[in-house]
């Protein structure tokens, strides 16, 4: 890092920004958000504000040469909000000359449209998506939270599932989501290959991958922390719209004029109904090498529904409330028949998250405020294949997982200066876990089960020291008590951040985290080969609590409309369990405690020209993992191993018309090497010897938003893409499938990567 410091000197000159100098800008009619991106280019700025105070405002600015400040005076006549400048280059916009502006200083956007318009990266180092403003991105045409986050650096899905992602590095279960203070669980629609949030719902996201506030336990590689709308609008809004798998629509219902507002949304599919060939490409993918695919013919009902309520109220300056509900299900119900006789088969499986948060936030003073939250998410995973003969059932295999998970929090938030903040807090979960698998014929016998409950109390405290001559530094200590398990982890957070000059940045961050709940290979496999692991909870014997120590450093720098973001992270973690099955171990098909050790590198680059935003990004990781009695206790590469990843676009903007083309290739995942002799499957060269051909394909996506009626401000929007245009056929997994009995034959499981895959939208407005 020495060198990297002097080198940069060397290469850059400090430039400083004068706040008199003045600039020639002029706005018509444009829409606030853009209007700001526009300031920030020109005079070198850059504004933080909540998505909540710009959505739907347009301003116009006649031209002339103005300074920073004769311009911020402008902007508050016409749209009345308050623009305060801190440290010369950053500019808070908040709706009042008090509170607000002093709570928000705290957040420095550092980087504005990171991969796209509505994407932001903090000093902080987390990262802040808007889809009520997202840009255009490949091959996506509405602004999937899930989708979105896989374009970042050191985000990927091998899978190409939307939630079941790496992120450097680290198991897709080491991923944390939250919906309004609400723990998700579900994987996402059609078995992960879509979101399981509607994509066109107002809300804010922060992502977070490195230096983690000590508010934030409980996974060790992110967090995805998503608020839906918080303000409280006086105009009835609402928009409908479809693409080839669902429809869905969305409600802002003001019922109190500047204290009550009701928004809700329903999102279901019509697949059930109407097979698109959109949908068709997405389960091929999903149900290839089950039964599924195998028999054509026979009856497969499928459909989801997902829904959210929320209730904002404001009785007065000091006070704010929310009630948030969401839910999510899936259903399958599977029909076959064996030829020659009168046996039926069924399969039935219904995944369900149902979540219910409540948030109290209250101003104590100019200084301090608190935020009280409670929740309580429900998951449930039923599985059942059911077997009949002269429509008499005969047997009855299930699949039960459950998750009860609820919990409570305050948290104290004191602005002691523009300087200094202090944050302390208490969190209380309790979560009950619990699976099953159950074979009944003539008896009902219980192949494997197990319920756990684990009670914990955290408490934490965060400083937040920002000085722009010095340096920024959030140093945090998180504490928690596992009561059944008896134990106690400390988690220290620790993030520096130094601004050299309005181009270069530094950026380094240590922390410690822990996780209790994590998912495993199933020890019984279904039939129907769908949905094969299930949560569980550590137990202290042969699920220990996970950690993980990361720490990373990197600098970013800015000029102009170009940017170049780098970041070099090494990753510890101990106490992983893996499931060793019968064919890799013959002596042991049990659990396997072990550690990884993860090295990698991220570096993106962005620039913008003549219309056009255009990115590049490339991901190095170096990930293996050694445990006891595998693989002859030596390392080997791990299962979310991807060495290379580069990721490209190029997208273009003009008045409603939006385009996008982007190009992902990464090496292969490891995969275990078998010998075919005697007909038998012999492992004899390792654990992960080797490699899965290398990946790449090419996206497209294009929108174009356009005003339906000049006398209302109804709108209207269409969209097309297309995933894998050149049709490349990627192999992405290749795994064996068996039980834990030797006589049992193991068969090969090869599952390739989605064909090419048009998809279409249209959305009203008003």
């Amino acid at each position: 890092m020495r060198l990297i410091y002097i080198f940069v000197l060397m290469l850059l000159p400090i430039l400083a920004f004068s706040q008199e100098e003045a600039f020639y800008i002029e706005i018509k009619d444009q829409a606030l958000h853009d209007a700001l991106e526009e300031i920030e280019s020109t005079y070198s700025i850059l504004f933080s504000y909540k998505d909540d105070y710009v959505k739907d405002k347009r301003i116009s600015i006649e031209g002339k040469k103005r300074t920073l400040i004769e311009l911020l005076n402008a902007l508050k006549k016409s749209t009345k909000l308050y623009f305060n400048v801190v440290d010369e280059r950053y500019v808070i916009v908040s709706q009042s000359n008090s509170i607000e502006t002093i709570t928000e200083a705290l957040d420095k956007v550092i980087i504005r449209g990171y991969i796209a318009k509505g994407i932001e990266k903090n000093s902080d180092g987390t990262f802040k998506i808007y889809p009520s403003r997202l840009g255009i991105l490949p091959g996506l045409i509405e602004p999937d939270v899930l989708e979105s986050i896989q374009l970042l650096p050191g985000v990927l899905s091998p899978n190409e599932t939307a939630s079941s992602f790496f992120v450097r590095g680290g198991a897709s279960d080491q991923n944390r989501l939250i919906w309004d203070g609400i723990n998700l669980y579900h994987k996402g629609h059609l078995f992960g290959m879509m979101s399981p949030l509607n994509p066109n719902v107002t809300s804010e996201i922060k992502f977070i991958n490195k230096g983690t506030h000590a508010r934030y336990g409980e996974r060790l590689s992110s967090i995805t922390d998503i608020v839906s709308g918080r303000a409280i609008s006086n105009q009835l809004k609402a928009e409908m719209g479809f693409n080839g798998v669902n429809g869905d629509a969305i409600l802002e219902l003001p019922l109190i004029k500047d204290k009550l507002n009701l928004q809700a949304s329903l999102r279901r599919s019509y697949t059930d109904v109407l097979e698109t060939f959109t949908f068709k490409q997405l389960a091929n993918k999903v149900f290839e090498s089950t039964k599924i695919s195998q028999n054509k013919r026979d009856n497969n009902d499928f459909s989801f529904l997902d829904y959210n309520l929320k209730l904002n109220y404001k009785p007065n300056n000091k006070n704010s409330f929310y009630a948030s509900l969401i839910a999510i299900d899936n259903k399958l119900d599977y029909r076959s028949r064996e030829l020659g006789n009168n046996r039926d088969f069924n399969d039935k499986l219904q995944i369900k998250n149902d979540g219910y948060g409540l948030g109290w936030n209250f101003i104590w003073n100019k200084k301090l405020n608190q935020n009280t939250q409670a929740f309580f998410s429900d998951y449930k995973l039923n599985y059942n294949f059911i077997t009949s003969e002269d429509n008499e059932q005969v047997s009855n295999f299930e699949k039960r997982n459950t998750i009860f998970d609820s919990g409570i929090s305050t948290e104290l938030n004191y602005n002691a200066s523009t300087r200094n903040s202090y944050t302390f807090g208490y969190q209380y979960t309790l979560k009950d876990v619990a699976y099953a698998f159950v074979n009944t014929t003539d008896l009902r016998f219980i192949l494997d089960t197990e319920q756990k409950i684990v009670q914990s109390h955290s408490v934490y405290g965060n400083l937040d020291y920002k000085n722009s001559k010095l340096f920024d530094v959030s140093l945090g200590l998180r504490s928690t008590y596992f009561h059944e398990l008896d134990a106690v982890r400390l988690e220290p957070r620790l993030l520096v951040f130094k601004e050299l000059n309005s181009r270069f940045k530094l950026q380094a961050s240590a922390e410690i985290k822990n996780q209790i709940i994590s998912e495993i290979d199933e020890t019984v496999l279904s039939d129907l080969s769908l949905e094969n692991r299930v949560w569980r909870l550590a137990n202290n014997d042969d699920f220990p609590i996970l950690n993980s120590k990361h720490i990373s450093t990197g600098f970013v720098y800015t000029k102009n409309d170009f940017s170049f973001d780098t970041d070099i992270y090494y990753k510890k973690l101990r106490n992983i369990t893996a499931l060793s099955l019968g064919f890799l171990n013959p002596e042991n098909s049990g659990f396997n405690i072990g550690k990884q050790n993860i090295l990698g590198v991220d570096v993106f680059m962005k620039k913008r020209f003549n219309g056009f935003n255009s990115w590049v990004s490339y991901s190095f990781n170096r990930a293996r993992s050694q445990f006891n009695n595998l693989n002859e206790n030596k390392s080997f590469k791990s299962k979310s191993n991807v060495t290379h990843a580069v990721s490209t676009a190029l997208s273009y903007k003009l008045d409603g018309f939006q385009v996008a083309l982007g190009w992902k290739w990464q090496t292969g995942k490891p995969y275990t090497i078998a010998d075919t002799s005697n007909d038998n499957i012999e492992f004899n060269k390792g654990v992960n010897t080797g490699e899965l051909p290398i990946y790449h394909r090419l996206d497209l996506s294009s929108t174009y938003t356009f005003k339906m009626s000049k006398l209302n401000n109804l709108r209207g929007k269409i969209g097309l893409s297309i995933r894998n245009i050149y049709n490349r056929k990627n192999l992405i997994s290749r795994e064996y499938r068996g039980n834990n009995s030797l006589d049992d034959p193991i068969e090969l499981i090869e599952r390739f990567s989605i064909g090419i895959t048009p998809n279409f939208m249209f959305r009203l407005y008003w």
